[in-house]
This record gives structure tokens, C-alpha cells and sequence, in this order.
């Protein structure tokens, strides 16, 4: 499903139009994403929580030259299924 699938499926069970639809899409990933670049998680229940998790640096190897390299340590996105997502997926 693409986002726009997502706007088209909000517009029908809804009632909005799919303009209005695709604004409120919008700005939720928009919430989410300013959320977790705050360092914070988005909690919604029986779906899930989105948060930011840290890597550690870390040594990987170039494929092609076998040379070693250090992976610096970042912040990444993250996503775990709430039960009734998960029960709706079984």
C-alpha cells in the first residue's frame, strides 16, 4: 500500500474528501517524524510504538576490498507492533 492507497482508504472510511485525507495523512508523518527527531517515541495503542534507537560504532568490512572500516555510532528509527496488531496480522 502506498501513501496515496493509505489517503484513498482514509477517504472512504471516513467520509472526507481525498484531499482532506491526504492532509491528514500528511500530517501525521509529519507529527511522527518531528516526534522522533526530538529523540522522543509516538505510542498509539493496539497499533504500535515508533522510537529512536542508538547503534553503537562498530568495525564492518568493504565487500570489495576486505579493507576494514569504522561505522560511526547514529540514531535510527524504529518500530514495535502493539497486540492488536500483532493479533491482526496472525
Amino acid at each position: 500500500m502506498t501513501k496515496a492507497d493509505l489517503a484513498s482508504a482514509v477517504a472512504t472510511k471516513t467520509g472526507m474528501t481525498k484531499k482532506q485525507s491526504e492532509m491528514a495523512v500528511n500530517a501525521l508523518i509529519g507529527a511522527v517524524k518531528e516526534t522522533l527527531g526530538n529523540g522522543e517515541s509516538v505510542r498509539i495503542v493496539d497499533f504500535g510504538t515508533f522510537s529512536v534507537k542508538k547503534r553503537k560504532a562498530r568495525t564492518g568490512r568493504n565487500p570489495r576490498t576486505g579493507k576494514n572500516l569504522k561505522i560511526p555510532a547514529k540514531k535510527v528509527p524504529a518500530f514495535s507492533p502493539g497486540k492488536g496488531l500483532k493479533e491482526a496480522v496472525k
